[in-house]
């Protein structure tokens, strides 16, 4: 099972018998079978046949559609999950609940956990010095636990954030690329379009475990509530950037799988986004990523990234639903 990313512009989505078949100019470019298939999502322009609608709601896949760039544009969505005990337990636990300061410094400590973590190793493998900022980061996560107001765990997450991508142009590798600092809306640079871009597919994923396990991904702790804006899934990817997206980046960056030649900049806004030739590369990167392995330090027994976007949501679930008596973030060491 896995996420189909069909970023070809002006592909005509189809189905032949129980197979999801992708062509382009009478081409056929994609040919899988449905039962493979747990998501998909279209970047920029793309025709859906009626016919896969109607199969990707009763096999209850979600179909994502994001412009060329990553960003979100809408969804479709099967008919939501059932069980309303979960909803009942996600709306109950809302504003400044006990339950709610909680998951908030569950998501922050979990988050900022395996930033520290994940300069630790480089620092490790490498000759970098980043003890500056793993101190600044450790001394954002001191006070989590004895913290028990959300805006004030708010801060503190901003203050780890601060830590790490102040010394994230330190993690890159190559001298093609550089960071400075975090800009999103639009990126203008290759790495902070990288970073968004894959945030996006990682809210893609997330998104979908929440549904899947029976939340409203909409309301959130840690995210305010804004129309449009599915704050719970914001919530959950926390723990999870570092983990996949950052790493992804990284990797592409300075394994050389992308070079400068793979972006292009709009002339207007200064936008800057992959060619189709180093989307293709990225999203490639990125799956092989979420495929990958590691034992889950709650379970403990071996996982793939993209199971544990359930496995966790099924965590946060069983806590707020009274069934266990915290929700154990995902760090890994």
């Amino acid at each position: 099972m896995g996420t189909v990313y069909i970023s070809q512009n002006d592909a005509f989505i189809g189905k032949i018998d129980e197979r999801l078949s992708v062509k382009f100019d009478k081409k056929t470019i994609l040919d899988i079978p449905l039962i493979k298939i747990d998501g998909i999502v279209v970047l920029g322009r793309a025709t859906v046949s009626p016919a896969v609608v109607d199969e990707l709601l009763a096999r209850q896949i979600p179909l994502t559609f994001l412009t060329d760039t990553g960003r979100y544009l809408g969804r479709l969505e099967p008919e939501v999950t059932k069980n309303i005990f979960v909803r009942k337990a996600q709306w109950q636990a809302a504003g400044e609940s006990s339950q709610a300061i909680h998951v908030v410094q569950a998501f922050v400590r979990g988050k900022l956990k395996n930033y520290r973590n994940s300069l630790i190793r480089r620092q490790r493998d490498t000759d970098l010095d980043l003890s500056a900022s793993i101190t600044r980061i450790e001394h954002a996560i001191a006070p989590i636990d004895t913290t028990q107001n959300v805006n004030s765990l708010r801060g503190l997450e901003g203050a780890g954030s601060a830590a790490y991508f102040g010394c994230f142009n330190q993690l890159i590798r190559n001298a093609e690329f550089e960071f400075k600092t975090r800009v999103r809306r639009p990126p203008t640079d290759p790495v902070n379009s990288l970073l968004s871009f894959g945030y996006s597919l990682l809210r893609h994923d997330v998104q979908g475990a929440v549904n899947i396990v029976g939340f409203d991904p909409y309301l959130g702790y840690l995210h305010c509530d804004r129309y449009g804006r599915p704050s719970l899934a914001l919530d959950l990817m926390e723990e999870f950037r570092p983990l996949i997206v950052d790493a992804v980046v990284l990797l592409a960056i300075n394994k050389r799988y992308l070079t400068p030649a793979d972006f292009v900049t709009e002339p207007l806004s200064n936008a800057v986004s992959l060619t189709p030739e180093g989307r293709k590369t990225f999203l490639r990167l990125y799956t092989q990523k979420k495929q990958s392995e590691f034992k889950h330090p709650v379970l403990g027994r071996k996982s793939m990234y993209q199971e544990a976007f359930e496995l966790q949501a099924r965590l946060l679930a069983k806590y707020l639903m009274g069934e266990s008596e915290k929700y154990p973030p995902l760090v890994l060491k």
